[in-house]
């Protein structure tokens, strides 16, 4: 029955997790970039490696002195930069102390033990949880058993480890698989129109095509949040494509003159998975000398011919875009629920008859937390997310 799949503990979820590459709360903006850069993950963690012992006792969860506080992506570094404050000096901007991007907001990030159950971790990723820390199993090499009879050491910004203990995070999209893997204990649920089952959301951030994509920015920043999405949409309302804060998370941080200078149009032409058209990178450089932003101009410059300079002729022609929005401002839309509309930086989109299990399928093939929700026209109904799919399982038990 489901509700023995539910009785199983997060730490079944674990396997084959890596462990955290820990970032201290107490770098810089800077080795928040450099550390996003080279690591494999989107997001990375950020640790508080403070006296944590006194209530959060060794035998307990074994955290010792250090806490996750947090976690950042290159969406909050790019928000960050493009405040007006920074722009004249974007290198200034990344000395600052990362705590001034780390999101405030509490229960983001929460420490579990790896023997609550699935049923607990549900509740609390319904609650506003978007990541939950857990312990990984103590090696038990010779090193680390040495190690384990050494007198502790002072806490280190480095490492989130506490006497060898190392932890790994499970997501939404983690749950989802899991369950999605067992779904057929909840029939006839999956076969259930996700409009039958009523968790189509009409709460989006929606911008129009020719706005600025500046003024998507607090949106930009709500949607990482969230974990959704900005819709853009024209005059009618007929969805166009997206301003995804899972594809500005693959970017790197020269997009934030893009932001700075371009339409929500061109900026989803510009986020491309592709890269930047030739002609949107001077059109960017060109306004941001209009701007008199010579700082950015010459940081983006810099870091442009840096890229350029990495890459070989024939992996430039490989990895230009196969095709860039036309200079007359018109679009293409696509009508298929089931690929990436025109481009592949752009939105995956379902149809409000489509199944529940299709849309889970649909979301995790794609690795996003959402699907929008369009009718056949290609007009915005709204948005369904792994958080209103796991509300459905939940009120089903």
């Amino acid at each position: 029955m489901a509700v023995s799949l539910l009785a199983h503990e997060v730490s079944d979820l674990c396997l084959g997790k890596p462990a955290l590459k820990p970032l201290s709360v107490s770098a810089t903006v800077a080795d928040a970039l450099a550390a996003l850069k080279s690591s494999d993950e989107n997001f990375i963690s950020v640790w508080d490696c403070e006296d944590y012992s006194i209530g959060f006792g060794e035998e307990n969860d074994g955290l010792g002195c250090c806490r996750c506080v947090g976690k950042l992506c290159m969406v909050d570094v790019i928000c960050y930069l493009c405040r007006e404050e920074n722009l004249l000096s974007p290198s200034s901007a990344l000395k600052t102390p990362v705590s001034a991007i780390l999101p405030k907001i509490p229960g983001l990030v929460m420490h579990v033990d790896p023997s609550s159950s699935l049923l607990e971790a549900i509740d609390l990723i319904l609650h506003g949880a978007q990541n939950l820390v857990v312990p990984l199993p103590a090696k038990r090499s010779s090193i680390s058993r040495r190690k384990q009879h050494q007198k502790p050491s002072s806490c280190s910004p480095t490492s989130t480890s506490h006497n060898g203990r190392e932890f790994c995070w499970l997501t939404q999209e983690d749950v989802i698989r899991f369950l999605l893997g067992s779904i057929g204990l909840f029939s006839p649920l999956p076969a259930l129109s996700i409009d039958t089952l009523g968790i189509i959301s009409s709460e989006v951030s929606a911008i129009d095509y020719y706005s600025p994509a500046s003024s998507a920015l607090e949106a930009i920043s709500h949607s990482l949040i969230t974990q959704t999405s900005v819709a853009i949409v024209d005059s009618e309302g007929v969805f166009i494509g997206e301003i995804s804060p899972f594809t500005l998370a693959c970017c790197d941080e020269t997009v934030s003159a893009a932001i700075t200078t371009l339409s929500s149009g061109d900026l989803m032409a510009y986020i491309d998975c592709g890269g930047p058209p030739e002609d949107l990178v001077r059109e960017v450089k060109a306004r941001l000398k209009e701007k008199n932003l010579d700082r950015m101009l010459q940081e983006f410059t810099i870091l442009c011919s840096m890229t350029n300079s990495d890459s070989s002729s024939d992996e430039e022609s490989e990895l230009s875009p196969r095709r860039t929005l036309p200079r007359s401002g018109r679009y293409s839309r696509s009508f298929s629920y089931s690929a990436r509309m025109v481009r592949r930086a752009e939105a995956i989109v379902c149809h409000p008859k489509s199944s529940l299990v299709a849309v889970m399928i649909q979301a995790i093939a794609h690795r996003v937390n959402y699907l929008w929700v369009i009718e056949d026209d290609c007009s915005l109904v709204g948005i369904v997310t792994f958080s209103n799919m796991l509300k459905v399982f939940r009120e089903h038990l």
